[in-house]
């Protein structure tokens, strides 16, 4: 009797197990969808400038199927921020698309084909959009959260395709330094992205949902 509870026991975990990952897959993207409009204009620069550091700085991406998910990141080439009254103004950064690094799987086992498959036309087209920008448009305080400090706007090129998004922040202003970090997702074929979105292709249906992860830093010039 004792060995019968604990197979029913062992079965009900596995079972368990099974339906937190098909409710993961199912639901794909982990981060909320940040809101997406039109392009608007972009914020005044005025204060301080500090400038991205591109070595401390990382934009990791995360991209679902009903079978399985790939992650990765992007590094920048450029950017800075602008800081007046210990407050976070404006800013840009500049994404290079070509530093596109999957981190799912290992070199000689379909790491380099799903690589530049991403950066082919189906996807970031990357020999003729070499870069990606985010451009601030906006910065408000938030209050009563725990994880943010700021919601952002900002103008988000993808392509030849630019859309403002919106999304909840973390960002410490300190004398020598900005830091912001940020996780959120947005849909692709707002961009343009439509590669891979059809239900009908079933395990190989690529969901438009990508989560976004913000790792910023910069310095103070």
């Amino acid at each position: 009797m004792q060995m019968k509870k604990y197979t029913m026991k062992k079965a009900f975990i596995a079972a368990a197990a099974l339906a937190v990952f098909a409710v993961a897959c199912n639901n794909g993207a982990t981060s909320e969808q940040a809101a997406t409009t039109e392009k608007q204009t972009a914020a005044e620069a005025t204060g301080q400038n500090f400038n991205i550091d591109t070595t401390a700085s990382l934009v990791e991406w995360a991209g679902t199927k009903p079978i399985g998910t790939h992650t990765g990141t992007f590094h920048l080439s450029t950017g800075n921020f602008s800081v007046e009254n210990g407050q976070l103004k404006a800013g840009s950064f500049t994404i290079d698309i070509n530093s596109l690094n999957n981190l799912d799987m290992k070199a000689g086992e379909g790491k380099e084909k799903l690589e530049g498959h991403l950066k082919s036309a189906d996807f970031f087209d990357a020999t003729k959009y070499p870069t990606a920008k985010f451009e601030i448009t906006s910065v408000e305080p938030l209050a009563n959260d725990s994880a943010a400090t700021h919601q952002i706007s900002g103008n988000l090129t993808l392509k030849d395709s630019t859309k403002n998004v919106t999304f909840p922040a973390k960002v410490v202003v300190a004398e020598n330094g900005v830091k912001a970090t940020a996780k959120f997702s947005i849909d692709r074929t707002q961009w343009g992205l439509f590669y891979g979105n059809d239900k009908s292709l079933g395990d190989k249906f690529i969901r438009p949902e990508v989560d976004i992860t913000l790792n910023i830093a910069a310095n103070k010039l």
